[in-house]
C-alpha cells in the first residue's frame, strides 16, 4: 500500500514487585522466590463494565483489571504455549522499531487550545497471546458510548479502531463500531488543518475523496486503512471529546482480539500529545503479572492520566528527543551494574543517540525483553554469569542463552542488577530479570542482544514499577511497588 509507513507493535508481560534505591548499586544479591511457569490457565472471563457514568471530577480513577487471554483465540492455550508465542512476537515487534528507527522522519506537532485541567485512570489488560498487542484497556467509542478493548501502545501514535462497513476486518472480541449510530462521530474533510497532520494526507487527493483518509502500516506486514475521523471517547469518570480517530475499513494482519489502538507515543497525534492541554501531557501505567486476574494480593495493572499520573516521588531520567522520529521515548541510559560493581564493558557510549537519530535507548510497553547493543549485551551476561556460577546452568531457550536448573529450590540469591540512568539508578528485583520459561524449574536471564544500534527497555523490567510519563515536562519516572 502507498504511504509512508507509520509505526507500531504491541505489549506483554510477566510482573514482579521491585525494590529502588539511590543506593541500590552497593548490594550484591537479591532474593528470587522460585515460582515456575504454572501448568494449566489461572485466568477467569473479563468482568464486564459500565463506562457511561461520566463525571468532571479533577481527580484520577482506576478501572478493574481483566487478562487479555480470557477473550483471545488462544484463551485454552498453556502458560509455557503463551510463552513462546510471546517470544515470537516479541522478535517481530523489536525488527518493527529497529526498522521505524532507522528510516523514518521527523512528524509535524499542531498545539492546540488550552483546556480545563483534570485526570483519569483505567485499568490496563495484559494481552498475551494476541497478535496486536500485550496490554489493553476498556474504553466507551461515540455518543451513545459502544464498550470496546483497546490496545494500549507507548510505541505509536494513531488512535485508530474498526468500523462498519468492513471491506476487510479481523475477529474481535466486542462488535464492530458502527459510526452511523454515534450522534458524535464526523469525518475530517480532506485538506483541513487535523487531515495535513497525517504523514500522507496527500492519500484523499489522489483518491479523489471529500474525505481525509488514514493508513497506518506496521513492520509485521499488518496494516489498517480507512476515514479519519474526530470521535468521542469515554473512560470511567472522564468523557474527552473531539479525539482524531482513524475509523478502519481495512485491517488485514495479526491483529484479533481488541477493537483497535490507542496509541501513546510523543507524536502529534499521540493520545496524550492530543489531550496535552487538558491531562498536561502527563499519562503512567503500573504492570503486574500476567498470570494475575486482579485480588487481594495482586493488585490490577492500572493506567493513569493527568497530574497524579507523575507521583513526586519518582525517580526522573530526562527524555531525549531523536531528529528523525518524535515517536519513541528515548532515554539516558549511563551504564549498568551487577552484584554491586558496574559493568566496565557497558558505557554511556554503546547508548548514544547521535545526530543523525540512530542508535539511543527507548522505552517500550510493547516490548517484552530488553534488548541491548551486542557488546552491552555479551558484557552484562557474562558479569552476570560470573556473579551467579554457583547456580546450575540449563541449556538455552529460545533467545535466551544464560539459563539455569533451578528444580527444586524455593528461593536463591541472585546477582542485583542496577540501570544507571541520567537523573538516577532503578534496581530491578530478581524476578524481572530471571524468569521461568517452562514447568521444570528453568529460570533465563530475560536479555538480549541486537545487532542494530537500538536498544530496547522490555516490560519485563518496567514490572511492579508505576512509569510516569511527563511529556511537559520532558522526563520518565520510576516508582516500585506503586501497582
Amino acid at each position: 500500500m502507498g504511504g509512508k509507513v507509520q509505526n507500531t507493535l504491541i505489549f506483554s508481560v510477566t510482573v514482579l514487585f521491585i525494590s529502588f534505591s539511590s543506593a541500590a548499586s552497593s548490594s550484591q544479591y537479591n532474593t528470587l522466590v522460585v515460582n515456575t511457569l504454572p501448568s494449566s490457565p489461572i485466568l477467569s472471563s473479563p468482568e464486564s463494565e459500565s463506562l457511561t457514568t461520566v463525571s468532571q471530577s479533577t481527580t484520577s480513577f482506576s478501572l478493574h483489571l481483566s487478562h487479555i487471554d480470557a477473550i483471545s483465540s488462544f484463551s485454552d492455550a498453556s502458560p509455557a504455549e503463551l510463552f513462546n508465542l510471546r517470544l515470537k512476537r516479541d522478535s517481530i515487534r523489536v525488527e518493527s522499531l529497529t526498522s521505524l528507527a532507522a528510516v523514518s522522519s521527523r512528524r509535524n506537532v499542531t498545539r492546540r487550545a488550552p483546556r480545563s485541567a483534570g485526570g483519569f485512570s483505567g485499568a490496563v489488560i495484559s494481552g498475551l497471546s494476541q497478535g496486536s498487542g500485550e496490554y489493553f484497556m476498556r474504553l466507551g467509542v461515540g455518543t451513545p458510548a459502544t464498550n470496546m478493548y483497546m490496545v494500549l501502545d507507548t510505541g505509536s501514535d494513531v488512535v485508530w479502531l474498526q468500523c462498519a462497513p468492513c471491506k476487510v476486518c479481523y475477529n474481535q472480541s466486542d462488535a464492530i463500531f458502527d459510526p452511523s449510530k454515534s450522534k458524535t462521530f464526523a469525518t475530517v474533510p480532506c485538506g483541513s488543518r487535523l487531515c495535513r497532520r497525517l504523514d500522507d494526507s496527500t492519500e484523499c487527493f489522489r483518491q479523489r475523496s471529500k474525505r481525509c483518509l488514514y493508513q497506518v502500516s506496521y513492520g509485521d506486514g499488518s496494516f489498517t486503512v480507512g476515514d479519519f475521523s474526530t470521535e468521542t471517547l469515554t473512560f470511567k469518570g472522564a468523557r474527552v471529546d473531539h479525539v482524531a480517530v482513524g475509523c478502519g475499513h481495512d485491517n488485514e494482519g495479526l491483529f484479533v482480539g481488541a477493537a483497535g489502538l490507542l496509541g501513546l507515543g510523543r507524536g502529534g497525534l499521540s493520545f496524550p500529545s492530543q489531550t496535552k492541554n487538558r491531562y498536561n501531557g502527563k499519562f503512567s501505567y503500573c504492570l503486574v503479572d500476567r498470570t494475575s486476574s486482579g485480588s487481594a494480593y495482586k493488585p490490577p495493572s492500572t493506567i493513569v492520566f493527568g497530574n497524579d499520573a507523575v507521583p513526586k516521588t519518582s525517580v526522573f531520567t530526562p527524555l531525549l528527543t531523536n531528529p528523525k522520529l518524535d515517536t519513541f521515548y528515548y532515554l539516558q541510559l549511563l551504564g549498568i551494574s551487577v552484584g554491586g560493581s558496574r559493568v566496565r564493558g557497558v558505557s554511556e557510549s554503546q547508548f548514544k543517540l547521535d545526530a543523525t537519530g540512530n542508535g539511543g535507548v527507548i522505552i517500550d510497553s510493547g516490548t517484552s525483553v530488553t534488548r541491548l547493543t551486542q557488546s552491552a549485551y555479551v558484557a552484562l551476561r557474562d558479569a552476570f554469569r560470573l556473579g551467579a556460577k554457583s547456580l546450575k546452568r540449563a541449556p538455552s531457550y529460545s533467545l535466551f542463552d544464560t539459563c539455569f536448573d533451578l528444580s527444586g529450590m524455593s528461593t536463591v540469591k541472585v546477582p542485583t542488577v542496577v540501570f544507571h540512568f541520567g537523573g538516577g539508578e532503578v534496581s530491578l528485583p530478581a524476578s524481572n530479570y530471571l524468569i521461568p520459561v517452562n514447568t521444570q524449574g528453568r529460570f533465563c536471564f530475560a536479555f538480549a542482544g541486537t545487532m542494530g544500534s537500538l536498544s530496547i527497555i522490555g516490560n519485563i523490567q518496567q514490572q511492579g514499577f508505576r512509569v510516569a510519563y511527563d511529556l511537559t515536562g520532558s522526563r520518565v519516572g520510576f516508582l516500585p511497588r506503586a501497582c
